[in-house]
């Protein structure tokens, strides 16, 4: 499906982009009055990003099954370490990656022709918590030594490297940061305590924010460090999420690392955090996105053999108007998403964050309401564990209140909007 033409229009383009740009996008576009043109309202596709999107609604189809992911989800580990190789070698983990380190090289829009198959198959390996925000982070902020160590394996599949950012009283705020980090022993000396770490058991390394100035709730003084899983002093338990993926808590009990752990500029960690959670609501939007289409395409199945009357209860009209408002839903979303992702690298942080609620409260608000839909339409059966209805639902009321739900964005969005 193409994007439809709205009237937002995307961010003047940096260096980067309009390099993307002459690389990824079709002949016709590759002229500078063609590229601007393309900026104000062309939103296709290029060939590139289809073939992208295709292949991995093809391969998902074919391997994720639903009956295969609910085997990796009850099995011991809750993650098909196969698949997740696979997804490497497809190139879908290093998608918005350097291509010096194995990565594709694109951007935000290339990330959600991967994750919107991905939530449309219910796919339950690490790709937000790892193969965005994990990765993300040493991208945008990691020195050469560090991207060296961590960006091919990201991109492989090798690794995986997940953002523990939250505590038990953080809420949404991310300036609210307990955790301390001492410089000590020529190093740093980590303790603290995270929890809710989206892919925490299978984690080869974190990326932990904690304190090096401070007190809690203040926005100087955050910092960002890698850790790895098997350094001494951490632990972290592991439990199953509501949509059968997995979390965890981290516990740091006086971890030291050396002085390379530190990544990026000491006490200047939350801007790129707040960056993080953007492109993670991008990701997270494109999710939803695709179980709200599948939840529509098997909801139009569905009650196009169910009878009643002897006729399909598709041909009742009030049943048509019921998938023409979750069709509209969706497509509202979609714009919404592609909004949202034109903004990720905007230069001004106020727009891109405005754009990322924007599309949290809107996409959130849309999306329980697609799901709510779905299962009323197959009745009772539409919450047995037996039918994937009742799956997706879970996924989307996770998606809902993940990054924080529509009240939250609403106010972030209002209060960003007056700050401007």
């Amino acid at each position: 499906m193409r994007w439809s033409a709205t009237a937002t229009r995307a961010p003047p383009p940096s260096t980067a982009a309009a390099t993307r740009c002459r690389r990824m996008c079709s002949p016709r576009c590759c002229s500078a009055a063609a590229r601007a043109k393309a900026n104000a309202m062309n939103f296709d596709l290029s060939e590139e990003q289809k073939m992208l999107r295709d292949a991995a609604q093809k391969f998902l189809r074919a391997e994720y099954g639903f009956d295969a992911r609910n085997r990796i989800v009850a099995s011991e580990t809750g993650m098909s370490r196969e698949h997740w190789r696979r997804f490497g070698e497809f190139g879908w983990l290093g998608v918005a990656l350097p291509e010096a380190h194995g990565g594709f090289g694109g951007g935000m829009v290339e990330t959600i022709q991967v994750a919107e198959p991905m939530g449309a198959a219910l796919v339950v390996e690490p790709y937000l918590a790892s193969a965005v925000l994990g990765a993300q982070a040493v991208a945008r902020a990691g020195s050469p030594a560090q991207q060296a160590a961590w960006l091919p394996g990201l991109a492989s599949g090798k690794l995986v490297l997940v953002l523990a950012h939250t505590e038990d009283d953080s809420g949404h705020q991310l300036a609210h940061v307990a955790a301390r980090a001492a410089a000590e022993r020529g190093g740093w000396v980590l303790s603290g305590r995270k929890s809710g770490v989206l892919g925490a058991p299978w984690a080869d390394g974190f990326v932990v924010a904690a304190r090096t100035a401070g007190a809690v709730h203040e926005r100087r003084g955050i910092s960002l460090f890698m850790v790895g899983a098997k350094t001494p002093g951490v632990q972290v338990a592991g439990y199953r999420v509501y949509d059968g993926s997995r979390a965890g808590d981290l516990l740091l009990d006086a971890v030291v690392l050396g002085r390379d752990a530190l990544l990026g500029v000491e006490g200047e960690g939350l801007g790129l955090l707040e960056q993080l959670i953007d492109i993670g609501i991008v990701a997270a939007c494109a999710d939803a996105l695709g179980a709200m289409g599948a939840l529509l395409r098997k909801t139009v199945e569905y009650t196009g053999t169910r009878k009643q009357f002897d006729v399909p209860i598709a041909s009742f009209q009030v049943i048509q108007h019921r998938l023409v408002d979750m069709f509209a839903a969706i497509e509202a979303s979609r714009s919404l998403l592609l909004m949202a992702a034109l903004h990720a690298e905007h230069p001004d942080a106020a727009a891109r964050s405005r754009a990322a609620s924007a599309a949290k409260a809107g996409i959130g608000e849309r999306a329980r309401f697609v799901a709510q839909q779905a299962v009323q339409l197959h009745g009772g059966v539409g919450m047995t564990e037996e039918l994937d209805i009742g799956h997706y639902f879970r996924r989307l009321t996770l998606f809902c209140h993940l990054f924080g739900g529509s009240d939250h964005h609403l106010q972030r969005f209002a209060a960003l909007r007056a700050a401007a």
